[in-house]
Protein backbone atom coordinates (compact mmCIF):
# COMPACT_ATOMS: atom_id res chain seq x y z
CA UNK A 1 0.00 0.00 0.00
CA UNK A 2 1.15 3.31 -0.60
CA UNK A 3 0.44 6.41 1.45
CA UNK A 4 0.76 10.21 0.51
CA UNK A 5 1.89 12.47 2.85
CA UNK A 6 2.39 16.28 2.01
CA UNK A 7 5.48 18.43 3.32
CA UNK A 8 6.47 21.77 2.82
CA UNK A 9 3.82 21.89 -0.20
CA UNK A 10 5.62 18.52 -1.93
CA UNK A 11 3.81 15.56 -1.77
CA UNK A 12 5.82 11.93 -1.70
CA UNK A 13 4.06 8.81 -2.02
CA UNK A 14 5.92 6.07 0.34
CA UNK A 15 5.75 2.38 0.39
CA UNK A 16 6.20 2.02 4.25
CA UNK A 17 5.95 4.29 7.64
CA UNK A 18 9.60 3.63 7.93
CA UNK A 19 10.67 5.19 4.35
CA UNK A 20 8.39 8.25 5.36
CA UNK A 21 9.76 8.64 8.61
CA UNK A 22 13.85 8.59 7.13
CA UNK A 23 12.72 11.16 4.07
CA UNK A 24 10.76 13.46 6.05
CA UNK A 25 11.20 13.91 9.94
CA UNK A 26 12.86 16.96 11.16
CA UNK A 27 16.47 16.45 13.16
CA UNK A 28 16.94 17.61 16.56
CA UNK A 29 19.15 20.53 16.41
CA UNK A 30 21.00 19.31 19.18
CA UNK A 31 21.55 15.54 19.20
CA UNK A 32 20.39 14.67 15.59
CA UNK A 33 17.75 12.23 16.45
CA UNK A 34 14.90 12.15 13.75
CA UNK A 35 12.04 14.22 15.39
CA UNK A 36 8.94 11.46 15.12
CA UNK A 37 6.06 12.71 16.84
CA UNK A 38 6.33 15.25 19.46
CA UNK A 39 8.98 17.99 19.75
CA UNK A 40 9.75 20.91 21.23
CA UNK A 41 10.21 24.31 19.27
CA UNK A 42 12.02 27.35 20.63
CA UNK A 43 12.68 30.15 19.11
CA UNK A 44 12.18 28.76 15.55
CA UNK A 45 14.68 25.78 16.64
CA UNK A 46 13.19 22.73 16.73
CA UNK A 47 14.40 19.95 19.35
CA UNK A 48 13.23 16.12 20.34
CA UNK A 49 12.74 17.50 23.44
CA UNK A 50 13.13 19.84 27.26
CA UNK A 51 17.00 18.42 27.77
CA UNK A 52 18.06 19.07 24.63
CA UNK A 53 16.46 22.68 24.10
CA UNK A 54 18.18 23.25 27.62
CA UNK A 55 21.74 22.01 26.34
CA UNK A 56 21.12 24.68 23.18
CA UNK A 57 20.57 27.08 25.67
CA UNK A 58 16.56 27.67 25.71
CA UNK A 59 15.45 27.32 29.02
CA UNK A 60 11.87 27.45 29.42
CA UNK A 61 10.68 24.23 27.85
CA UNK A 62 9.46 21.38 30.10
CA UNK A 63 8.70 17.49 29.31
CA UNK A 64 5.49 16.89 30.36
CA UNK A 65 4.31 13.33 30.81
Amino acid sequence: MEVPLSSKRRVHVFDCFACAIHRTAPLCEHCRVQIIGQGVEADGHLHCGAHCSRAEGRPGIIDKA
